[in-house]
């Protein structure tokens, strides 16, 4: 066992667990953060997606020792308090989920997509969220959501 100092969501936190445990059950057993969600463990579906230097890495796969010093963001940490991003807002508003298991992976996959391009066309976001799973079949209201929160964003 050794104590990690990880910032999360902007906040400093001590957790002690083995070097080579997944960050994801860190976030959600430890520090009770459910946004990032437990899908395939392997890395491929997203469901458990979060931000490291403002690119979407899959937290299932990401050793706590690996994390250092870099500053993780979970989908709880894109709100400001109570207000949340455009990006929550949009998926609410174009009811761009069903089940709702894949939305941190899109959500926080296009965070990362819009902090890079502002006005990205619907190949571009399509394309970003690619490597995002969902069983749902909702794909076209989640870019539509997207492609309205980039609109929001740039106001």
């Amino acid at each position: 066992m050794a104590l990690f100092t990880l910032t999360v969501n902007g906040r400093q936190a001590q957790v002690e667990c083995e070097g080579d445990t997944p960050l994801l059950y860190v976030l959600r057993n430890d520090l009770a953060l459910n946004g990032p969600k437990y899908g395939c463990g392997l890395g491929q579906c997203g469901a458990c997606t979060v931000l490291m230097e403002g690119q979407p890495i899959r937290s299932c796969i990401t050793p706590v020792a690996d994390v250092g010093e870099t500053p993780v963001t979970t989908l709880e940490g894109i709100a400001d308090g109570d207000k949340l991003h455009p990006l929550q807002t949009a998926f609410i508003e174009e009811q761009a989920l069903q089940c709702g298991y894949c939305t941190n992976g899109m959500i926080m996959t296009a965070k990362a997509l819009l902090d890079t391009e502002a006005y990205p066309d619907e190949a571009s976001i399509k394309q970003a969220l690619s490597t995002n799973l969902c069983r749902c079949g909702v794909h076209n209201r989640i870019v539509k959501a997207v492609r309205g929160a980039a609109q929001k964003m740039g106001q």
